[in-house]
């Protein structure tokens, strides 16, 4: 045992039909607060020892969505184990003090249920969906691997292999991972994001139990967690039953801050060629530093949001698809992207795809050309007005699932958002003006701070 649980309640770990019981909260909840978000039910909970809770209700089907939302990814790890909180995630698959390796999943499936978990640069998360009345032996399993991890020699060797597989069919096979790989780290040259969130090969093949039980120790814990639960349900008896299960784990009192080591001033534009035989068509991607969506002003975000989907969120009406694909007929594709949510500095992307006969110079000229006009210009009323109908579409259909919902406010809520800014997003989206849309382009698109990246089949495609 890894930790010890003091006065712990035993994991159910039967397999019969389970009734959620009507319960009142216990008293020892610091804090308990209905949010009034617009379109869902929410409310939102602080246990003892620190675990951050968010109930959404939705009665429209008898089932629930636990996701269990650690602070910590792959920008956390000690330096020389990058892919650990990955590997650690594989990791919580296998023993426990009370459950087999293998048990989790086996009980969820028997139970007419689903599980997994997923790795990021920010967080880690794990969840299930099942029937409601499932939620009670849910939250003990859980409980019981946040603190109890049996960690061996042996899954520690069995789960390297599987993730070493797992890297060499996503990533080394791969000529487009491997090229966007050496991008990122171009891009993030000493922050901890320039590295995969798998890890680098030579340093997966080095972790060791000592690498993986230390990473578990410091971060999961209840004051380093966010439980969501979506679904049919009621947040008093939410409340009740993670008092019972999660409310006995102690806090982590040495949990480190989050504090990481920043990108110093770009100074020059940064300029890749990848080349490989397997590259069947080449192209050229650009990125740039952007500001990430934070608490205090999520109105920048909003605004790069409206960029992207105009110079390129769509093939036929995207400023860069209708002039590079179908007016120009230099491309057979060109896009944008922005990734705001993170921890800290987001980017903004954007991609080109020649047509045969079109050098990938001639491709990245055309690019700049689009996007010198456009600062000039700035986006049109029409443009604006499509964009703001379709984000406000957008956030009415995200409603209609409870999983999305849970994974919206997780990942707000490991990122340093609030509940109170899932809320105000939707309005913040829907008063994006014209002006801003062109203060962020500007202010992104620094040559200076761009790194471009030529993906070719071979050197003698490189840009002259």
């Amino acid at each position: 045992m890894l930790r010890k649980l003091a006065q712990a309640a035993p994991v159910i770990l039967a397999l019969p039909v389970f009734t959620l019981p009507v319960l009142a909260p216990l008293a020892s909840a610091q804090e308990a607060a209905a949010v009034v978000v617009p379109g869902d039910a929410v409310t939102t909970y602080t246990l003892d020892n620190g675990l951050e809770m968010v109930v959404i209700e939705d009665h429209r089907a008898p089932v629930v969505t636990q996701m269990l939302w650690y602070r910590v990814g792959s920008a956390d790890e000690p330096e020389g184990a990058s892919g650990v909180a990955h590997f650690l995630e594989h990791l919580l698959f296998k023993a426990t003090d009370d459950l087999e390796a293998g048990e989790f999943s086996a009980t969820v499936a028997a139970n007419g249920g689903s599980d997994n978990a997923f790795t990021s640069t920010d967080y880690t998360a794990y969840f299930q969906r099942v029937a409601a009345d499932r939620l009670p032996l849910m939250m003990g399993m859980e409980a019981e691997r946040m603190n109890d991890l049996a960690l061996t020699d042996e899954d520690i060797e069995t789960e390297r292999q599987v993730i070493v597989e797992e890297r060499n069919q996503r990533t080394e096979s791969n000529p487009g991972a491997l090229a966007r790989e050496q991008m990122v780290a171009a891009q993030y040259i000493n922050h901890p994001y320039g590295r995969p969130v798998i890890g680098w090969m030579h340093e997966i093949e080095g972790l060791g139990r000592d690498d993986v039980r230390d990473f578990y120790e410091t971060y999961y814990s209840p004051n380093n967690a966010i439980l969501v639960v979506a679904g049919d349900v009621i947040p008093d008896e939410v409340l009740a039953l993670a008092e019972e299960h999660y409310g006995p784990i102690p806090a982590e009192p040495d949990l480190p801050g989050r504090v990481r080591p920043q990108e110093p001033p770009q100074r020059a534009a940064r300029q890749l060629v990848y080349a490989d035989e397997r590259v069947s068509q080449p192209y050229v991607t650009r990125s740039y530093l952007a500001p990430e969506r934070d608490s205090d002003d999520q109105e920048t975000a909003a605004a790069l949001t409206y960029l992207a989907e105009i110079l390129g969120g769509s093939s036929f009406t995207s400023v860069l698809g209708e002039e590079l694909v179908f007016e120009r007929e230099i491309a057979l594709h060109a896009g944008a992207g922005y990734h705001g949510m993170s921890l800290d500095d987001a980017t903004f992307s954007l991609s080109v795809v020649p047509r045969p006969g079109v050098s990938l110079d001639e491709a990245e000229a055309a690019l700049d050309e689009v996007v010198t006009g456009f600062l000039d210009t700035g986006p049109t009323p029409e443009q604006m007005v499509r964009i703001r109908t379709q984000l406000r579409a957008s956030e009415i259909y995200a409603r209609d699932s409870v999983e999305g919902l849970a994974r919206r406010y997780g990942a707000a809520l490991s990122q340093g958002l609030t509940v109170e800014d899932v809320g105000d997003w939707p309005e913040i989206l829907q008063s994006v003006t014209a002006e801003a849309v062109l203060d962020a382009a500007r202010a992104v698109f620094d040559p200076d701070q761009s790194v471009t990246l030529h993906v070719v089949s071979s050197r003698e495609e490189e840009p002259k």
